[in-house]
């Protein structure tokens, strides 16, 4: 350890490499830099065993959230909520995720991805839970669908968010936190001059792993171990030290995950 702060990544797909060695070194890799708890969304009914093997074998770091992709939404896709929801009921799971709207890939099945996230919303307030949302493409259909779910019991975290200083501020209001990923290295993406103005009590820190690597890796495979990255460019943008950004957002993160 190279000092006595903890970060968190809310959101990593690491557990694609479980039963490989290479999960065993991005672990090392993950507490070598101070990274302790991870939190792993899966995105189907085939990756919940991947999921729940990871957390198994790393249960001191490794903390599930359950849900369906809105890129995993096809035509069969009650058949993968009864399951997922079946599996939610037999594990002890941190969120809702992750769940969205995505009309990068697809936009066919907008009314299919509407109908998946708003049953998975209603399983997150019976059980108390956050929300992981994935929005790609799509601010303005999700802000619709959670304008109409609002209430006291929803709340979460907009994972990977890319939006505009207004998209943040309407995501806060709604009582979410950010989560800010790799993008916020990226030189021309505009996301650091929205983390600039965003007070850090209501970000969240992730790295998307394998997804989404963060300078000086970008284009090549993501892992957790990065988001020391991540964090040393919100302590830059907030001029403050890593070890405060460590502290406030992973105590966001507390708060949303209770855990």
């Amino acid at each position: 350890m190279q000092s006595s702060y903890i970060l968190t990544d809310t959101h990593t797909h690491f557990y694609y490499n479980i039963h490989t060695e290479k999960i065993v070194e991005q672990i090392q890799r993950c507490l070598d830099y101070n990274i302790t708890r991870l939190f792993l969304p899966n995105v189907d009914r085939e990756s919940i065993a991947a999921v729940m093997d990871t957390v198994k074998a790393y249960p001191e770091h490794c903390f599930p959230m359950l849900g369906l992709h809105p890129c995993s939404v096809k035509e069969d896709y009650k058949a993968e909520l009864d399951t997922i929801e079946k599996a939610i009921s037999q594990h002890k799971i941190y969120a809702i995720g992750e769940i969205g709207i995505d009309l990068y890939w697809d936009k066919s099945t907008l009314e299919w991805q509407k109908d998946a996230f708003r049953t998975q919303v209603n399983w997150a307030k019976q059980l108390d839970l956050p929300i992981d949302i994935h929005c790609r493409e799509a601010f303005d259909e999700t802000f619709e669908l959670l304008d109409e779910l609002q209430d006291d019991k929803l709340f979460g975290i907009f994972h990977c968010f890319t939006g505009s200083l207004e998209q943040a501020h309407r995501a806060i209001d709604l009582g979410f936190k950010l989560g800010i990923g790799g993008v916020v290295t990226f030189k021309k993406a505009g996301l650091d001059a929205v983390v600039k103005q965003i007070p850090l009590e209501h970000l969240v820190l992730e790295t998307d792993a394998p997804y989404l690597a963060p300078s000086p890796y970008r284009g090549k495979e993501n892992e957790s171990s990065y988001l020391h990255y991540i964090a040393e460019k919100v302590a830059d943008l907030h001029e403050i030290s890593i070890e405060e950004v460590a502290r406030i957002t992973t105590l966001n993160s507390k708060s949303i995950f209770g855990i």
